[in-house]
């Protein structure tokens, strides 16, 4: 038989393998797992100590051991006495008990093996845990009394320590157990998840043996980088544990029974956030009652808090909830109903599409039409201003904003008729809380209502005074973390959001109207998996679990859903960005706008040109994807950067450059000069050149330096474009076209320079104005030339003369 199990197979185990008498499980990560990554994550949580203090301390009573008895295996007081060396006896005992006590807070006994453990206490089977560990068997029954009951520990009829017995498993640990047992090594069923020591350390003495494979290497690899992504947004407190993954467990048992990639995407990454966004939802509510009195009315903000409705209602909780259709638009119409609120909407807004504002102010297609004809050529923003500003304008706006306020009111009235002194919950993704802030005060007017924003994430770009708070918000991390998390958001609102368009307006009932949906029907079956796999997590996720001790939920869930949507931000997965592939983001502003959420194309130009600083000024909403096949350290770099506000230039990147020698000429007259080459990404470098007023043709002397290379890429754009702070790949840019001399193509992007004399000449494009241009030429050298030897400039002026 298969001498692997997967975790959700557990139960089972027994099945089909003859007469047994005795099931014997290994402890950790088999039987009880931690709600961190690592075990040395929990020493976090102990008081006074470092993780690293108690790591060393653990690597020096093994080394003593190793000297005093030839043994590897120790005892938690020997630990202990490393760590405190001159503390008291009694000194060294609390902190072993802090040990315990912090292991017993971070444990639980995983349902699937303590339902085979029931399962061999049904077939009359005796149970033994055999683990290696510190721990000795009193201690640890008792933590497995502490942390998954007294019936679990119950079901156990001996354990069996390395640390009595100075051997591990893979040291012929089990050649002792055996020798106490009155069993038949072939009578035995040993599972653990350490195949070296549960399977190679254990078969050889004849037992049956199953390795417990918890992750394939796809979660394990997600794991690990969310514990990676968790050490840079959490910097530690005292005494709380240095990564948490609550919703581990649940993965091992659940997860490979999925075989959509898109509803597995749903439950591994947005289940854990979302869940963990639930749990804090709950007890935000439960406190606005006790504080406020009356009812508190869950308000899911469409189409953003669609799938976090959904997850509410998967929870079973018989709370008032209610899909409200507030979109920013509607907001904003409703809030402009005086002069001054529509003088800081346009005072916010003016540099921006003018036709937008113009339907934002509630004006009439034709009237738009007409002041956007009429605007001057030069000047628009302030002519546009100009013409809003009419006396019997401005009338208008407010009265149809009036109106429009009033019809918002009959929808929130239709949808859920509060009473006085209830308090109105509105719950979004976040991040600005900008419907809020445009419509709190009316509503809390015309209802008498209070009104709380509940938000995934909240950075707020101004204090409101208003009452808002985040699951992950300023309480918790600081302005960088929060702007780091906010800034690929359109990813997590494309997952969440409802299959419909939004809303632009109301009718006098309340009812909704809506624009048409532009996203395309396959995205929006595919987001459809993707929330039927998070609805499954928060539905299932519990049942893997069996603990006794309580937690501190609200730590756990938000530090473990922080790394889970960190880690998708900056280091998705290659099977997420397969599912995510065809996604585009609807802008959500009363226009039909949509933008492509990454182009790995557009990226790798973007990389080979400018480096990370290509990034600058896109337009697409999750540019991390970008960056998939590039290498872990180019988005570690970027996540740092976002997460620390590192105010790094492009020259802070260059550590080397390339002189590389050109020729100029202008028809007339021919001059030799160096340009500096600086590197950009993956062994390229771009050389900028130039070239005036399309006046100058360039030869790049490529022989002198390398006798081979790859050019990615020679194009001409305007100097102030390529020194702008906003990079746009393709932009106002225009192919060159280059000739050769003593250079050959041998396959795409590849040269052979014959000899030093080779050069690629590069006339100027055609002159369309006065602008300063320049050639910007991407290269990557292959082979470098071993000896240099004089210019080319006779062969150039050659050539020139042969061209003209």
């Amino acid at each position: 038989m298969a001498d692997t199990i997967l975790p959700h197979a557990l139960p089972s185990a027994l099945d089909g393998r003859g007469p047994l008498k005795l099931l014997s499980l290994d402890c950790f990560d088999t039987l009880l797992w931690r709600d961190t990554h690592a075990p040395r994550d929990l020493f976090g949580a102990l008081p006074n100590v470092t993780v690293p203090q108690r790591q060393w301390a653990e690597l020096r009573a093994r080394s003593a051991s190793a000297v005093r008895r030839l043994q590897n295996e120790v005892h938690i007081a020997e630990i202990y006495a490393e760590l405190l060396p001159n503390g008291t006896a009694e000194e060294r005992a609390a902190a072993v008990q802090n040990e315990l006590d912090a292991e017993a807070s971070h444990c639980f006994a995983f349902a699937p093996a303590v339902e085979l453990m029931r399962e061999a206490h049904r077939r009359g089977m005796g149970v033994i845990i055999v683990s290696d560990t510190y721990l000795d068997a009193d201690q640890l029954r008792g933590l497995i009394a502490a942390s998954a009951g007294e019936e679990v520990a119950g079901m156990i009829h001996r354990i069996f320590c390395s640390s009595f017995y100075g051997r591990s498993k893979g040291e012929g640990l089990y050649e002792l157990v055996l020798k106490e047992l009155n069993v038949a090594p072939r009578d035995i069923l040993h599972i653990g998840d350490n195949k070296k020591a549960d399977v190679e350390g254990v078969a050889p003495f004849g037992v049956n043996t199953l390795h417990l494979k918890q992750f394939d290497d796809m979660a394990e690899q997600r794991l690990r980088l969310e514990a990676a992504v968790s050490a840079m947004l959490d910097p530690t407190p005292a005494e709380i544990a240095t990564t948490h993954q609550p919703h581990r467990a649940s993965l091992s048992a659940i997860e490979p029974r999925i075989t959509d990639p898109a509803e597995r995407f749903g439950f591994s990454t947005l289940g854990p956030v979302l869940g963990g966004f639930e749990r804090w939802l709950a007890a935000e509510a439960r406190a606005l009652q006790a504080e406020r009195g009356g009812n508190v009315h869950y308000l899911f903000l469409m189409r953003d808090g669609h799938l976090p409705m959904l997850v509410h209602q998967a929870t079973g909780a018989h709370v008032s909830a209610h899909a409200i259709e507030i979109s920013r638009f509607t907001a904003t119409a409703a809030s402009l109903t005086s002069e001054a609120a529509i003088e800081r909407y346009l005072q916010l807004e003016i540099m921006g599409d003018l036709k937008a504002l113009a339907n934002q102010l509630l004006l009439p297609k034709t009237e738009v039409a007409t002041i956007l004809r009429e605007l001057p050529a030069t000047g628009r923003p302030a002519a546009f201003l100009r013409a809003i500003r009419n006396p019997a304008r401005m009338r208008r706006i407010i009265k149809n904003a009036e109106g429009f306020a009033e019809r918002m009111i009959a929808h929130i009235r239709a949808s859920v008729n509060p009473a006085k002194g209830d308090t109105l919950m509105l719950v979004d993704l976040g991040y600005n809380g900008s419907v809020q802030n445009d419509i709190d005060r009316q509503l809390s007017e015309a209802l008498n209502v209070h009104v709380a924003g509940r938000y995934l994430l909240l950075r707020e770009q101004s204090l409101t005074g208003f009452d808002k708070s985040g699951f992950l918000g300023p309480e918790h991390y600081d302005a960088y973390t929060l702007e780091s998390l906010c800034s690929n958001v359109a990813v997590l609102e494309q997952l969440c959001t409802a299959a419909q368009g939004s809303v632009v307006d109301y009718s006098r009932e309340g009812e909704p109207i809506r624009r048409g949906n532009s996203i395309k029907s396959r995205q929006s079956a595919i987001r459809d998996r993707v929330q039927q796999g998070c609805i499954r997590f928060v539905r299932e996720e519990r049942s893997v679990f069996v603990r006794h001790a309580v937690p501190d939920e609200a730590t756990m869930w938000r530090r473990g859903a922080a790394a889970v949507l960190g880690r998708l931000m900056f280091i998705p997965m290659p099977q997420e960005l397969a599912v995510l592939a065809e996604f585009e983001h609807d802008v959500n502003l009363g226009v039909d706008d949509t933008v492509a959420l990454f182009d790995a194309d557009i990226a790798k130009r973007g990389l080979r040109q400018r480096g990370l600083f290509y990034m600058k000024g896109s337009e697409r909403m999750y540019l991390p994807a970008e960056l998939h096949g590039e290498g872990l350290s180019l988005k570690l770099a970027l996540l740092a950067s976002k997460r620390f506000g590192l105010a790094l230039k492009y020259a802070d990147f260059i550590d080397q450059s390339i002189s590389l020698p050109v020729i100029i000429a202008d028809g007339r007259n021919v001059s030799t000069g160096n340009v500096t080459a600086t590197p950009t990404h993956d062994g390229y470098y771009l050389a900028p050149i130039p070239i005036g007023d399309c006046r100058f043709s360039i030869g790049i002397q490529f022989g002198r330096l390398y006798e081979w290379l790859q050019v990615d890429s020679a194009v001409f754009m305007p100097v102030k474009r390529f020194l702008s702070d906003k990079q746009r790949p393709g932009l106002d840019e225009v192919e060159a076209r280059p000739s050769l001399e003593g250079m050959e193509q041998t396959a795409p992007h590849l040269f052979r320079c014959a000899d030093e004399g080779a050069f690629m000449m590069v006339p100027p494009p055609q002159r369309q104005h006065d602008e300063p241009m320049m050639l910007a030429v991407v290269f990557r050298p292959i082979a470098p030339r071993e000896t240099v030897q004089a210019p080319a400039a006779a062969r150039f002026t050659e050539t020139m003369g042969a061209n003209s």
